[in-house]
């Protein structure tokens, strides 16, 4: 099982991969929103075809693929 089939298993949905200013900009709004948030590494699956080869990929590194879920009522 992938980690991806692992996460949604437990209830994740993948939202979108960002980095930076606009990725905390998200996950502030999801978790305001009411969400849990969860961040995992960008996989080779995560980028599209055409960054195949890309000399500048590794600079992808630093971006995250954003799930989330409702929060457990506690």
């Amino acid at each position: 099982m992938s980690r991806r089939e692992e996460l949604e298993k437990e209830g994740w949905r993948k939202m979108f991969a960002g980095g930076g200013e606009r990725l905390k900009e998200f996950v502030e709004l999801y978790r305001e929103l009411g969400y849990e948030v969860h961040l995992e590494p960008m996989s080779e699956e995560d980028f599209p075809p055409e960054c195949k080869g890309c000399a500048v990929l590794a600079s992808c590194v630093e971006y995250k693929v954003i799930f989330i879920r409702p929060k457990k009522a506690t």
